[in-house]
């Protein structure tokens, strides 16, 4: 049986092939009321029916249910395959009538398949200080599989800020021991209450304290941009030719990857963003996240050491494939839709030998809910208003292309270089990556890209 600590995720696939999955919920020294909480991809409750808990013990379409399992009093039992389509994550969490979380002794999550237990996460008292209300686990959907995630996150505000930090609202506040006031679909689907940014750094701050401040700094400049609220996929795409090997071994890219892993935890709260490595061959990488971050750069690049050739079409047309494998990385001439967009930061230090290929790749693009932020280290530099330099001057001049690109059902690429990855701040840098992609959100919008 896995021991898991916060933050860690776990694939679920293998341990219920079924989607039959049960978690056993077990404390000791506080009563806890338990619920579960079922969102859509923007972390939202948009169907208050499904918040499962002691007073609406099962949802509608019978996927969850509220009942003992594994010899404890207290979990819930969960089908999976029957959720409706726009369930992405199903958040189960736990509350006190008014005491603290730090009065707890001891307790678990206990994670059952058909062969029995396979997973437990353990939490106590220690854990927490005054929150009356706890996150314990995220069962999720990643890349059409489903996963688990030990969270372990607390909110002063008892069980009302989590309704509210899941969109919806409360009337009244509830009196001791009794059952939140339902929360209104349309409320849910207004957008109103964010997950704040206080919750959010908090979950970094346990996890890892060192990406703080690049958080906040990433949070100002959406901010700046409007996009707050915005959620959306991060994935981040990096070179592995040989001349990239002195910006390897200094750390460097290290360095640029925590910056849009701070990015990511802003656009997609499961905390993590995907890696692909590119030269010429393709490779994708595990997750980067909070639990995996601080030496992730070091481990890819022993596991995939650096080549020759410099291949973006192929790097695009896998890309591609991952987020939409209905395309099968070709051909694309009609709009493609999907509730989430994907923001992908390509990272090279050269130009390409299969630019035929990459032209139609971005083309193909355009017509899918994927933006590229392509970033050339080198000399040339192109101005963030607009392009005053001509290719000629650039050391990119294919990537000047690409971002002038005809033939495109919207402007879906932008195009910047730097002298080295550490050339600009923080709040410069998070500033620089949005310059065209709060426009390029509005285009896909009104193009039916994003739902």
């Amino acid at each position: 049986m896995r021991q898991l600590s916060r933050g860690e995720r776990l694939p679920l696939t293998q341990h219920v092939p079924g989607g039959m999955l049960q978690v056993g919920l077990a404390v000791q020294g506080l009563a806890l009321d338990f619920a579960c909480f079922a969102l859509d991809a923007g972390g939202k409750l948009a169907d208050e029916r499904y918040m499962t808990f002691f007073n609406q013990p099962a949802s509608p379409c019978g996927a969850v249910a509220l009942g003992p399992v594994g010899g404890e009093r207290d979990g819930f039992r969960f089908d999976l395959g029957r959720l409706p389509a726009w369930v992405e994550r199903l958040t189960i969490v736990a509350s006190t009538d008014g005491a603290a979380m730090s009065q707890l002794g001891t307790g678990s999550l206990r994670l059952h398949g058909p062969d029995g237990e396979f997973a437990q996460f353990s939490f106590g008292g220690a854990d927490f200080a005054q929150e009356r209300a706890v996150m314990l686990g995220d069962v999720y959907r990643k890349d059409g599989q489903w996963r688990f995630m030990a969270v372990g996150q607390g909110f002063n505000g008892g069980l009302d800020a989590l309704v509210r930090h899941f969109g919806g609202t409360v009337a009244d506040a509830p009196a001791a021991s009794t059952p939140p006031a339902p929360i209104s679909a349309a409320a849910a689907a207004s957008g109103s209450g964010a997950p704040s940014s206080v919750n959010l750094e908090k979950r970094v701050q346990q996890a890892a304290p060192q990406l703080v401040s690049l958080v906040k700094s990433a949070g100002v400049s959406l901010a700046k941009a409007g996009l707050s609220g915005h959620r959306a996929k991060v994935c981040l795409v990096l070179d592995i030719s040989g001349s990239m090997s002195a910006l390897y071994r200094s750390g460097a890219v290290q360095a640029f990857a925590e910056r849009i892993l701070a990015l990511g935890c802003r656009f997609d709260d499961d905390g993590e963003i995907d890696v692909f490595l590119f030269g010429k061959h393709v490779h994708q990488g595990a997750p980067m996240g909070l639990s995996n971050w601080s030496d992730y750069i070091a481990k890819m690049v022993a596991r995939h050491p650096l080549e020759g050739d410099t291949r973006y079409g192929a790097a695009i047309e896998t890309v591609r494939r991952h987020y939409f494998p209905d395309s099968g990385g070709g051909t694309r001439t009609a709009p493609h839709r999907a509730q989430v967009p994907v923001y992908v930061m390509f990272v090279t230090d050269g130009s390409t030998s299969d630019k035929p290929l990459t032209e139609r790749q971005i083309r193909w693009a355009s017509h899918e809910p994927i933006f590229w932020q392509f970033m050339g280290i080198g000399k040339g530099r192109k101005s963030k208003s607009k392009k005053l330099l001509s290719y000629a001057d650039s050391d990119f001049p294919f990537l000047e292309k690409l971002d002038e690109l005809d033939g495109r059902l919207i402007d879906n690429a932008d195009f910047f270089s730097v002298a080295a990855p550490n050339e600009h701040s923080d709040d410069a840098l998070y500033d620089l990556l949005m310059t065209e992609y709060p426009g390029w959100v509005a285009q896909a919008k009104r193009h039916g890209l994003i739902g």
